[in-house]
């Protein structure tokens, strides 16, 4: 038995098919962890998303922002961008199962077992880990009930820049989507920015790499992320795995073993798109 966990696959199905074969993945006895983006980008979102949900219980996977911008696609609030490849899935006979099947996935993770936490942008400096996951939930409750769409509706824009504990309605859960799912680069107070999107030697004035805070409430915490495609999975700090590696770019796609730590890496072409 073993537990891969991977980053962005963002519809690139044949190079995930290929990672799988590499560490010779079997779905009766090893599970998945996937960390968001499963969709978007690349030439194959149908595929990847019927293959994942069709491995049940031996996937898990948290939601990334392309993910949510799926299901704000799918309820139309909001229009597909020009670079959006999401078409088939809201054409598929098999839409309303894969998207329902979508919406039921949470934005982070934590296994005490394996002593691993999977999020897919990041947990703020400021936020512990029991903070981070009842935040999580409260996004996740909504989800799942009737008022997904009001959600969805509400979830875009930037503001507020900062979580506290005074926020109320869609402001709150918007920074805690903000927060999951689109950190970078913060302030040790959690203040974020989300305009710069370049590697961590770049940062903007003030900011750092939300890991890279010295007071991070989650220091001791492992955390597996992906989102940050420029890191070329290299993190530099202790306790933080950077699992995109920029696939669907032309970069690799990148499966880590957690009880050994062992990384296997597969060089993907640029996909080609049908």
């Amino acid at each position: 038995m073993a537990t891969y966990a991977i980053g962005d696959i963002q519809g690139c199905f044949e190079q995930l098919e290929d990672l799988l074969a590499l560490v010779e993945f079997n779905p009766k006895r090893d599970t998945l962890w996937i960390a968001g983006d499963l969709v978007n980008r690349g030439p194959q979102s149908l595929e990847t998303l019927r293959y994942l949900q069709g491995l049940g219980d031996r996937c898990i996977a948290v939601l990334g922002n392309h993910d949510l911008h799926l299901l704000a696609v799918s309820e139309e609030v909001m229009r597909a961008r020009r670079q959006d490849t999401l078409t088939p899935i809201l054409e598929a006979p098999d839409r309303d199962k894969l998207l329902h099947w979508l919406r039921e996935r949470p934005l982070i993770h934590h296994c005490p077992k394996l002593g691993y936490t999977m999020v897919h942008a990041g947990i703020p400096p400021s936020w512990t880990l029991k903070a981070a996951l009842n935040r999580a939930a409260e996004v996740e409750k909504v989800l799942r009930t009737g008022d997904y769409r009001t959600l969805l509706k509400n979830m875009y824009g930037d503001e507020p820049a900062c979580w506290h504990k005074n926020l109320t309605g869609w402001r709150r859960l918007r920074v805690i989507i903000n927060y999951l799912t689109r950190m970078r680069f913060c302030l040790a107070d959690g203040t974020l920015d989300l305009d710069q999107k370049s590697g961590p030697n770049d940062p903007p004035k003030g900011f750092l790499p939300w890991y890279s805070h010295p007071d991070r409430k989650c220091g001791d915490q492992r955390i597996l992320f992906g989102h940050w495609a420029a890191l070329e999975g290299n993190a530099d700090h202790p306790n933080v795995f950077a699992l995109d590696t920029g696939c669907v770019w032309g970069g690799q796609l990148t499966a880590m073993e957690l009880e050994t730590g062992e990384l296997t890496t597969l060089y993907c072409p640029l996909p080609e798109f049908r």
